[in-house]
């Protein structure tokens, strides 16, 4: 059950209607250099850098950074829906009202009187809808292209999935993965380097599907794997260069060494 008041609804709209009109400021003809040079594709990299700022902050459960974090982004939103409404394509009410209007007509188990039986049937049920809704892209034209392939890739299948296109539990996902392996292995052998790059993307894309089926996200999985190797390999420089040396002038039996130190004490 929400515990949000109408005094805070309140408080929410008035903010954000101040924010609207900060924007609308800074954007007036006497207002900002720097924002009134601003177009949607010049904000592209701000935005996806804001993104992955709010993505870090979750994290590492820095729930006072993510707040700040959250607030950047929304500067983002509230930035593009004032150019476009200087562009006469839509403003942010438009934006609003257009969410609302989906997040009802997607949720008929909640503002309607379907019946669902979990949230698996939600996802379904979901899909389905859009399907249903005119104009719709095809179903896999709807994942952005653009976004990193490992994401695009759990998307496409859960997509595919979320209509029956889907095995029906991760033995045969194993199965797969472990062919994938086997054929990778194969051109290695045949030293074809354009089939060893399409046989690894086969591989990552059966991984991903694996991960998916055991409920965790490979984006989130890889990053974490990413930052551990970051941590520990640190540990390895702080500790060569304590020596004296750089890397560069350390071989790789002590650089193991170190490594090893590094997960005994879990960094």
């Amino acid at each position: 059950m929400s515990t949000t008041s109408p005094a805070d609804y309140s408080l929410a709209s008035q903010q954000f209607a101040r924010l609207l009109e900060i924007m609308r400021r800074l954007r007036a003809p006497d207002g900002c250099p720097w924002d009134l040079e601003q177009t949607h594709r010049s904000l592209r990299p701000y935005l996806i850098e804001e993104t992955y700022e709010v993505l870090d902050s979750i994290d590492r459960e820095a729930y006072g950074e993510l707040k700040k974090e959250l607030g950047d982004l929304l500067l983002h939103i509230v930035f593009h829906c004032q150019l476009a409404s200087e562009e006469g394509l839509f403003d942010a009410g438009d934006m609003i009202r257009g969410i609302c209007d989906k997040l009802i007509r997607r949720h008929p188990h909640v503002f309607g009187e379907a019946k669902v039986d979990g949230p698996r049937h939600v996802e379904r049920q979901w899909e389905k809808i859009k399907l249903e809704e005119p104009h719709r892209p095809r179903l896999l034209e709807g994942v952005p292209a653009n976004q990193p392939a490992l994401n695009r890739a759990f998307r496409v299948q859960e997509k595919a999935a979320g209509v029956g296109f889907d095995w029906p539990d991760v033995e045969p996902v194993w199965k797969k993965v472990r062919e994938e392996l086997e054929e990778l292995e194969v051109e290695i052998a045949r030293r074809d380097s354009s089939a060893v790059e399409q046989e690894v993307g086969d591989l990552f894309f059966a991984m991903v599907n694996l991960a998916r089926k055991l409920g965790v996200s490979p984006e989130d999985a890889l990053r974490q794997s990413v930052e551990k190797f970051t941590r520990r390999f640190a540990y390895i420089e702080e500790r060569v260069l304590a020596s004296g040396r750089g890397l560069h002038q350390s071989s790789l039996e002590e650089m193991d060494a170190f490594w090893d130190e590094a997960k005994r004490q879990k960094i």
